[in-house]
C-alpha cells in the first residue's frame, strides 16, 4: 500500500529518465510508496509501460505516468520537462538513470566506436536533462537533479576507457550544476541540489537467478539504490548539492 505520510517526497513530483529497466523499476515503486508523483521516461515504450503499470499496482492510488521521451533530442526533453511542470503545477526532481556499458579486453582493444556511443547515453542525455530541468528544479522549493554513476569514473581500467570516461564527464556535467545551484542560492545558499551516486555496478534479482553462485561482490541492489535515492530529500539542499554520495568503498 501506498504510504501516507508528510515526509519530503509526499506531493513531490519527481521525473525519472530511463525508467524501464531494473533500476527504474525499483525506483518508480520506492517513489510511489514515498508519496510522490512519478513520471518515467525510456526509449523503450512497451518496457516503460510495463514499469508504469507495476508501480501503479504496487501502490494503489498512486500517479505514475509514462512518456516515451528521445533525450538524445534537446527540444524533446524540453518539453518533456515543461509538459510535466504545467500539468501537474511543479518539478521536484530528476533521476537520471540511463546506462549503458561497453568494454574492451584491453586498452588497445578499446573501439572508439564504443565511445560514440556512450557519449550519447551516458554524457548527451545528461545534458539535455540537465538544461531542460535547471529552471523548474530552481523554483521549486525541493528541487534534485541525481546522477547514478560508477565508481569507475574515478579509478578507470584499461579495458573501460571510454565507459569510464563517459562517466567521469556526465559527473563532471552534474558537478557544475550543482555550482549554478549554489550561486542561485547566494547567501541563503541552494535551494535545489544536484548530487552523484556512486556504486560498483548494479544487482537484481534476475542477475542472481541466472548467476546462483556468483558473489557480485560490492553490488548495490536495485532496491538499496532506489531508498538511496528517495533519501536524498531527507537532505537539506546546502548538504546535497555538490555531493558524490558513494553506496559503495571508495577505490
Amino acid at each position: 500500500m501506498r504510504t501516507n505520510g508528510t515526509g519530503p517526497l509526499e506531493g513531490a513530483v519527481v521525473a525519472v529518465a530511463g525508467a524501464a529497466g531494473p533500476a527504474g523499476r525499483a525506483t518508480l515503486l520506492r517513489l510511489a510508496e514515498a508519496g510522490a508523483t512519478v513520471v518515467a521516461s525510456d526509449a523503450d515504450a512497451a518496457r516503460l509501460a510495463e514499469a508504469v503499470d507495476a508501480a501503479r499496482y504496487a501502490h494503489g492510488g498512486a500517479t505514475v505516468t509514462g512518456d516515451t521521451v528521445d533525450l538524445l533530442d534537446l527540444n524533446a526533453t524540453r518539453e518533456w520537462a515543461d509538459k510535466t511542470e504545467k500539468e501537474f503545477g511543479r518539478i521536484d526532481g530528476l533521476v537520471h538513470l540511463v546506462g549503458g556499458w561497453r568494454g574492451s579486453a584491453s586498452f588497445t582493444e578499446t573501439d572508439l566506436a564504443d565511445w560514440q556511443l556512450l557519449e550519447k547515453l551516458l554524457i548527451r542525455t545528461v545534458q539535455h536533462t540537465s538544461l531542460a530541468f535547471h529552471d523548474g528544479l530552481l523554483r521549486s522549493d525541493r528541487g534534485r537533479y541525481l546522477l547514478i554513476s560508477a565508481a569507475g569514473a574515478s579509478n578507470p581500467t584499461a579495458g573501460n576507457a571510454a565507459y569510464a570516461a563517459s562517466k567521469a564527464a556526465a559527473e563532471a556535467w552534474t558537478l557544475a550544476l550543482a555550482d549554478a545551484f549554489r550561486k542561485a542560492g547566494g547567501e541563503a545558499g541552494p535551494k535545489a541540489a544536484a548530487a552523484i551516486l556512486v556504486v560498483k555496478a548494479l544487482v537484481h534479482d534476475a542477475m542472481r537467478a541466472e548467476r546462483p553462485n556468483a558473489k557480485f561482490a560490492g553490488f548495490t541492489d536495485v532496491t538499496e539504490l532506489a531508498e538511496a535515492i528517495a533519501g536524498v530529500w531527507d537532505r537539506p539542499a546546502r548538504e546535497a548539492n555538490g555531493q558524490r554520495l558513494w553506496l559503495t568503498p571508495k577505490p
